[in-house]
């Protein structure tokens, strides 16, 4: 691929400002021989291997991916939307390479795998991969999600067993049932769901006569946010994450 077209792939802008990145010596590429020290391209029409590929584009190192996969450790008072209403969109906390990432049609840029209310912290998934999304959202696949949930009231054992057994919410007549539940202290509550429901967690808890006061997604498959991953960064998902996530 000629180099302006990689980094048009890669969200640096439109092909002609990639272009300019380049003649003014702004990008820089790791070649394979020499993994440590960039070096200065001025040629946009150069030709290089994309797959592996890593750049120093304007100071920031940047490595190639055909499609993007990220997470965020998503803090409160912030929506999953690109439109938000009231708080800050968490696409604000991603670069503008992330965001500009072309797509076919109107949709640009990566998009969140599912939502997270805005008081709602944690684990959230980001990509521009249309499949992906679908795969990850589809009930059939029934992926785990791990919910780390502080309640108002202390919790008991009937509280547990109601989750585990099922729990009726006001818009389904079928028990919702919990995959997994633990009461880890008397007001921290894990909960495991492969279903996705509108405040579904919020919901079975009020159905148990608690109430939630702090919501955390901690795992979703076997993948699990990194501890280092303060509220607010993001990083890239390696293979053995989303091997992780789709196997978990």
């Amino acid at each position: 691929m000629q180099l302006q077209d990689i980094l048009y792939s890669q969200g640096f802008g439109t092909r002609r400002v990639c272009a300019g990145l380049v003649q003014q010596g702004l990008v820089l590429v790791y070649e394979p021989g020499n993994p440590l020290t960039p070096v200065k391209c001025t040629d946009s029409a150069a030709h290089f291997e994309a797959p592996g590929l890593r750049l120093h584009v304007q100071g920031v190192d940047w490595p190639y991916h055909e499609k993007a996969y990220v997470m965020l450790n998503k803090p409160t008072a912030t929506e999953c939307s690109q439109k938000p209403s009231t708080y800050p969109s968490i696409y604000t906390l991603l670069p503008s390479p992330l965001r500009l990432r072309p797509q076919k049609g109107a949709v640009q840029g990566v998009q969140a795998v599912g939502r997270l209310d805005q008081d709602t912290t944690g684990l959230l998934l980001l990509t521009d991969d249309g499949k992906f999304i679908h795969r990850m959202s589809s009930p059939r696949h029934h992926v785990p999600k791990v919910y780390e949930v502080t309640v108002k009231h202390p919790l008991d054992e009937a509280q547990v067993s109601k989750l585990l057994s099922g729990v009726v919410l006001d818009d389904d007549p079928k028990p919702v049932r919990a995959a997994a539940c633990e009461a880890v202290s008397s007001h921290h509550l894990r909960l495991t769901l492969t279903e996705g429901k509108y405040h579904q967690v919020k919901r079975m808890v009020a159905a148990v006569s608690n109430r939630v006061e702090a919501l955390h997604r901690s795992q979703i498959g076997g993948l699990k946010l990194p501890d280092e991953l303060a509220p607010g960064q993001w990083r890239w998902l390696s293979a053995t994450d989303l091997a992780l996530i789709q196997g978990g």
